[in-house]
């Protein structure tokens, strides 16, 4: 009768230790998911802002007035295209989704832009660069120094030094004002 009391007791005291490792476990595993939750918003928030850019791009490259607009625009879409494609490439390794198309407030700026012609359309498409620009190098470096997956941080890393160029290109673009934001004119 003895031996029952102290079995349990044995099985007690092992549940007692094992219980902390497991709950240790799982803050790790929970801190990972979140971690890998915010690699792959970084994922998606990159790839629609990529796509963005090459549509913004195509537009400038086609619909500008001036020579500065127009080769602006052609570089968003050789660079952005460019690294839309790695981006693809190291999400699709880590089975994480890119966005199939830009964000519905960079669809409706391309669409108002559309509209527009000769210096006013430069001027919007200025605005916007900047404006997109500056979000981009905030993403970029966010993940760059605080990204959890290798691969990501450095693509990030590599892929920011372009996008400050193209924040200071933009900033110099027929009717760049350096905004912070596109205005709906």
């Amino acid at each position: 009768m003895n031996r029952m009391p102290r079995r349990l007791l044995v099985a007690a005291l092992a549940a007692a230790v094992a219980l902390p490792a497991v709950a240790v476990a799982q803050q790790s595993t929970e801190s990972s998911n979140v971690a890998a939750s915010a690699d792959a918003a970084f994922v998606r928030k990159a790839s629609a802002s990529g796509l963005a850019e090459v549509a913004l791009g195509q537009l400038g490259a086609s619909q500008g007035s001036s020579a500065d607009t127009k080769s602006f625009g052609e570089r968003m879409v050789k660079d952005h295209t460019a690294a839309n494609d790695e981006l693809k490439s190291i999400a699709s390794g880590k089975n994480m989704t890119v966005s199939p198309e830009p964000m519905a407030a960079d669809k409706e700026a391309a669409s108002a832009m559309s509209k527009k012609s000769g210096a006013e359309f430069d001027k919007a498409f200025a605005k916007k660069m900047v404006a997109d620009h500056q979000k981009a190098v905030a993403l970029f470096t966010k993940e760059s120094k605080s990204g959890q997956d290798a691969e990501l941080k450095a693509f990030a890393t590599k892929t920011l030094p372009t996008l400050k160029e193209h924040l200071d290109m933009a900033k110099k673009l027929p009717g760049a004002s350096g905004s912070k934001s596109m205005a709906s004119d």
